[in-house]
């Protein structure tokens, strides 16, 4: 009998060592990751579930009441002028600032890629407004653009061109504002942009560039036949991250007209608006319903972008 318990005991410790084994396997990954998924559900997924509710509850106060469900948040939205100038004017800053800073950036890239003495201090002033505060470089652009001292109205100068308004407004018109804000756009979005394609090009096979030259290929043609397609996907990938982050300009306003959208008003954007009748009026509602709207354009642009991408032959 003490013989068979012996043998007995070995086999059960066994089976709950390897129970133990398969637990620890099935569940110790769940427990790592569980404080990450809850701060997740706490503060990523719950508010995308509480804006999209919010946005179809009618008159919604802070109190928690409102009047019904339904879709006078987008009727008021969709009908106010504040929102149409914001559309229009986050419209043209994207597809203003977007191209240009994609194609000063390839160009950029490309001569950073080349090894020259002293390419490293070119580098880093490049890539410097990455490493600053957007609301602090506005500030010292505001002084750029100022229309008396500002460096912008000297250069004109230079070239007998008379001083522009550029943050002001000359007449009750202040058609330079959303002139100032693309330039800062795009010098604020170039050092991010130059990065992801200046690692692109350096993993371009040099073979690609050595058999060209054998050829006889010119820069031009090598430049425009070989690095662009090859370059493509990360052009590509480059457009898609900028658009989305150009469609919620709002740092780049802040500081020229001391929070104000213009200088006459005349500068609301999209994120600018949500904000305003969030934190200024309280309108959360409105607010919900302006940020539902703003997401559908971003993911509709970013699907056709993907699509024309994958059309795309490289």
């Amino acid at each position: 009998m003490a013989d068979l318990a012996k043998k007995e005991k070995p086999a059960r410790s066994k089976a709950e060592a390897q129970g133990n084994y398969i637990f620890n396997r099935k569940w110790e990954p769940v427990l790592y990751m569980l404080p990450f998924a809850l701060g997740l559900l706490v503060f990523t997924i719950y508010p995308i579930v509480r804006v999209v509710i919010m946005a179809f509850q009618e008159k919604y106060r802070l109190s928690g009441r409102y009047d019904g469900f339904g879709l006078y948040n987008f009727q008021y939205v969709l009908g106010n002028d504040d929102f149409r100038n914001a559309i229009s004017n986050t419209f043209i800053y994207v597809f203003t600032v977007v191209p240009i800073a994609t194609i000063l950036a390839i160009l950029i890239a490309n001569l950073l890629n080349q090894k020259i003495r002293g390419m490293a201090i070119f580098q880093t002033a490049y890539f410097l407004p990455m490493v600053t505060s957007s609301i602090a470089v506005g500030l010292s652009w505001r002084y750029i653009f100022n229309s008396q001292i500002g460096v912008m109205n000297w250069l004109l100068s230079l070239f007998g061109i008379e001083a522009v308004d550029w943050l002001g407004a000359s007449g009750g018109v202040a058609p330079w504002n959303i002139v100032a804000v693309i330039i800062f756009g795009v010098w604020n979005m170039l050092p991010f942009t130059i990065i992801l394609l200046l690692s692109g090009l350096q993993n371009i096979d040099p073979m690609y560039y050595t058999a060209a030259k054998v050829d006889g290929a010119g820069s031009r043609k090598i430049f425009f036949r070989i690095t662009v397609p090859l370059l493509a996907p990360t052009i590509f990938l480059t457009m898609i991250i900028n658009m989305i982050s150009a469609f919620k300009v709002y740092n780049e306003i802040i500081p020229f007209w001391s929070g104000r959208p213009g200088a006459i008003n005349n500068l609301y954007t999209m994120v600018y608006f949500i904000k305003e009748q969030f934190y200024s009026k309280d309108r959360l509602g409105f607010a919900s319903a302006a940020a539902i709207i703003l997401f559908l354009i971003i993911f509709t642009f970013t699907m056709l972008q993907r699509y024309v991408q994958r059309k795309f032959r490289y």
